[in-house]
């Protein structure tokens, strides 16, 4: 396909960076493994017994748990290899040749450049690959030549895109990293901007080469450091200037990390400020998506400002947000601002502005070498297009989040349903209600006997009971008492017997022996000849 052809129809727009999972559910014995150089949670293998069901039942669920960690880290679950391995019918593509074809094919209408080498995994991005190139009238310039695949939140029309990339090619602002050419068609864009050797805020962190690939730069660093005390307050003011310079004139950026900022000098400018325009997703995205008070453009980058901060002060990402306990540090003056956008209540509450952060102790005596309030002059047309389509972003953002909310709520409630616990809890509570309802069956069954007591039919006999109040209904009357009966005549009760179970429990009260009568029996049990 051609750089100017438009997308085959249907073409599906993939967010690189949802996260995929995978149940091991079978095995099979193959011939071949994969080695990977990052600690991981790898079962042991097993020389002798190595097919017993018991072994290979207990392998799998080691093998699932080493899975769960490569698709939870956070740099390999981006990598091509492992979206590759999971999901090939949608990254099956080399996209490393698809964006040779497509350089060509601009070096052909401009021959003015040169490639003088592709700049392999040099970024996580799997759809966008680097070239180191030159311009042959300045030949001893270099420059970064990147190709990107637009992404699935492109949302300004092609006629507003090229007037928005067009802005971004005019820009001359000492916090914003210049763009000198781009070229956007229907489907992937291309960008030169200038190639900087010293690379970014993350290669100056963790001590790396630029040139070197991504994972092997910062998956395992051996010797990355937080900056000092005033690096951090320097680069964050800067970084924070470039933001407030964005967010008032109406753009949105929402890829702020170490990677996309630019030191040089003691400078720092923010790199890939299209990013957002073009439509691909944050590299933070999964994990702001889970914040449900971040839910729009300037909160994404206090957000991710507070990420960006955490690891100039550390020398590593926080492992997870939200951050309750924040590492002893050298520089406990950061933390209070690290709290306000990472803590718990942060995240709950919401983020601070930018300029709120400006004005705290950390930021505000900053001394910054320009002056000059920074300004950027965009057409009246173009804002009101990229007012409406940063609408749609945070729309997009916020249906999402109320899915996974939702999500999180079933499946919290089915983990709760179906735990030890629960389940233990309901037996208990089953026991108690069938026993309960066995004591009510039998009330239920004694209060009848009781209301019938004074019929002398099968109860014993009882005394008079001290007066009561006469009772409005009549007692039923007895049946007629068989003549071999062994039981003497019983008394006749007094009207209030027939008062029910208030009237048996008076009269059990009120039994003296004394009051009894003395009877005479006469025994008929022998059999009349």
């Amino acid at each position: 396909m051609s750089f100017s052809e438009k997308p085959p129809p249907g073409r599906l727009l993939l967010d690189d960076t949802v996260p995929l999972t995978a149940v091991i559910e079978a095995s099979q014995n193959l011939q071949s493994h994969t080695v990977c150089g990052i600690s991981l949670p790898l079962p042991p293998k097993k020389l002798i017994g190595n097919m017993d069901r018991e072994f290979i039942a207990e392998r799998q669920r080691g093998l699932q748990t080493y899975l769960d960690s490569i698709t939870q880290h956070p740099l390999l679950s981006n990598s091509l290899t492992v979206k590759k391995f999971l999901d090939p019918s949608n990254y099956s593509a080399n996209y490393t040749e698809i964006a040779l074809q497509q350089v060509s094919m601009f070096f052909r209408s401009d021959p003015k450049w040169e490639i003088l080498e592709p700049l392999r995994d040099m970024g996580w991005r799997i759809k966008k690959k680097y070239f180191l190139v030159k311009n042959k009238e300045l030949p001893k310039e270099k420059y970064l030549l990147s190709w990107v695949d637009l992404g699935p939140d492109k949302v300004l029309s092609d006629k507003d895109l090229q007037s928005a990339m067009k802005l971004l090619t005019s820009f001359s602002t000492p916090y914003l990293c210049p763009l000198l050419f781009s070229n956007v068609s229907e489907s992937s864009a291309l960008l030169i901007r200038p190639f900087n050797e010293s690379g970014c805020l993350r290669d100056h962190i963790c001590k790396v080469k630029p040139r070197d690939s991504y994972l092997k730069k910062y998956c395992n660093p051996k010797r990355s450091q937080g900056l000092e005390l005033e690096q951090i307050k320097l680069y964050g003011r800067q970084i924070l200037e470039g933001l407030k310079l964005l967010h008032d004139n109406g753009m949105f950026f929402g890829h702020l990390h170490t990677s996309n900022v630019m030191v040089e000098e003691d400078v720092c400018q923010l790199l890939e400020v299209e990013n957002g325009i073009l439509g691909v997703p944050s590299m933070l995205r999964a994990t702001f998506s889970q914040l449900r008070k971040i839910n729009t453009t300037e909160s994404i980058d206090v957000f991710c400002f507070g990420h960006s901060l955490y690891e100039m002060t550390y020398g590593r990402p926080p492992d997870s947000v939200p951050v309750d306990q924040f590492p002893a540090g050298p520089h406990t003056s950061v933390v209070s601002v690290l709290e306000s956008i990472l803590s718990s209540e942060a995240c709950k509450s919401g983020m601070p502005s930018v300029s709120a952060l400006i004005q705290t102790p950390l930021f505000i005596d900053v001394r910054l070498k320009q002056s000059e309030k920074l300004q950027i002059k965009v057409p009246s047309k173009l804002k009101e297009a990229l007012r409406a389509a940063k609408e749609k972003l945070e729309k997009r953002l916020q249906e999402e989040q109320k899915l996974l909310h939702h999500h999180r709520r079933l499946t919290r409630a089915q983990s709760h349903h179906s735990s030890e616990e629960e389940k233990k809890r309901r037996k208990i509570l089953a026991r108690k209600k069938s026993r309960q309802t066995n004591v009510e069956h039998k009330e239920d069954i004694s209060v009848p006997n009781s209301n019938n007591s004074g019929s002398g039919a099968s109860s014993p006999p009882t005394c008079p009971s001290s007066p009561t109040p006469s009772s409005t209904t009549a007692p039923p009357p007895a049946p007629p008492v068989p003549d071999r009966s062994p039981t003497p005549p019983q008394p006749p009760l007094p009207d209030g017997a027939g008062g029910g179970r208030s009237a048996l429990l008076s009269s059990i009260q009120a039994f003296s022996k004394g009051k009894l009568k003395k009877a005479n029996t006469t025994d008929r049990s022998k059999p009349v000849i």
